[in-house]
């Protein structure tokens, strides 16, 4: 009698830009002969495993490994709302074009999929396993301070990072045999605090002003620098606070259930919202799956 093949599930973990290792980790499995029966995302890992799920994988590396310091500062914008800081309108543009279309429903799809968020009020974690994808991607990605709350079912929704930000738990709720885990956050607590300080501009005049603005702007969104004895920016705080937070809830719930894989990608030197670094995070996701690859095979059995 033919033993049935165990279903293998994927978690893909949050981590803002980080989260582009993701795409390095699936294209490396993939050519071992690996591809997860069951994948589930938290944040930016609902994000690329929509687009793996959805066969829009390839599109979204060529554009991320395209994008530019300045085409990211494109997706934020300074307004009065204080809802968030993310051009809504230029990322629903981007998740159309790189993820899923709107009416893409997860049901249809020919893999299990599901994307975890947080219920603002009650503080539960709530699972997308059903509906329209990209409603599922938008609850999961938002970031409290850059994105607005998402209202779904009477709810207001915020980032799946909050609550679970490895989802191995739903991976087994789903019928994972084996589950894979993607941890982003392991060694990052302190490391984003590591900076040198970058010289002054020497160019005088508009150009020099103009110069300046844009650092300034660019500094306070990504990888702010900072002199040793001075405090630390209200960025490089909530950052800060963020990966703490990340960091100690990950390891709780993996306390309680342990992946039988668990890859961590070496990604401290890439800050929070530097997602121009996607050529760094893919290939570092690629080395992840190297340095674990006997010990993937042997307990996933791919090639016998």
């Amino acid at each position: 009698m033919k033993q049935k093949k165990p279903a293998i599930g994927l978690a893909l973990g949050s981590g803002s830009s980080r989260g582009w290792a993701h795409i390095g980790i699936l294209s490396a499995l993939a050519e071992q002969g690996i591809e997860p029966d069951i994948l589930c995302g938290t944040s930016i890992g609902s994000l690329v495993g929509a687009s793996y799920v959805a066969g829009n994988l390839p599109k979204l590396e060529a554009w991320v490994r395209s994008l530019t310091r300045f085409e990211t500062i494109r997706f934020f914008e300074i307004n009065s709302s204080l809802n968030g800081f993310v051009d809504t309108e230029r990322l629903r543009l981007f998740l159309n074009r790189y993820v899923a279309d709107d009416h893409l429903r997860i049901e249809d799809l020919g893999k299990r999929f599901a994307a975890v968020s947080t219920d603002l009020e009650s503080g539960r974690e709530i699972w997308f396993a059903r509906g329209p994808i990209l409603d599922a991607v938008w609850a999961s990605i938002s970031v409290p301070g850059l994105f607005p709350a998402i209202k779904n079912n009477d709810r207001w929704l915020v980032d799946g990072g909050l609550v679970n930000p490895v989802p191995v738990s739903v991976c087994r709720a789903l019928g994972a045999d084996i589950v894979i885990a993607v941890n982003l956050n392991g060694d990052i607590v302190g490391r984003h605090f590591t900076r040198t300080t970058r010289p002054p501009d020497r160019a005088e005049g508009i150009k020099g002003k103009i110069t300046g603005m844009v650092r300034e702007y660019t500094d306070t969104f990504f990888s702010a620098q900072r002199e040793n004895d001075k405090p630390p920016s209200l960025f490089d705080a909530i950052a800060g606070s963020v990966n703490i937070i990340q960091d100690r809830i990950t390891r709780s719930r993996m306390a309680g259930d342990p992946p039988d894989i668990l890859l961590a990608p070496k990604l401290a030197q890439i800050g929070l919202l530097e997602f121009y670094r996607a050529d760094e995070a893919i290939t570092e996701g690629r080395k992840c799956v190297a340095r674990m690859l006997p010990e993937i095979l042997h307990i996933t059995g791919a090639g016998r």
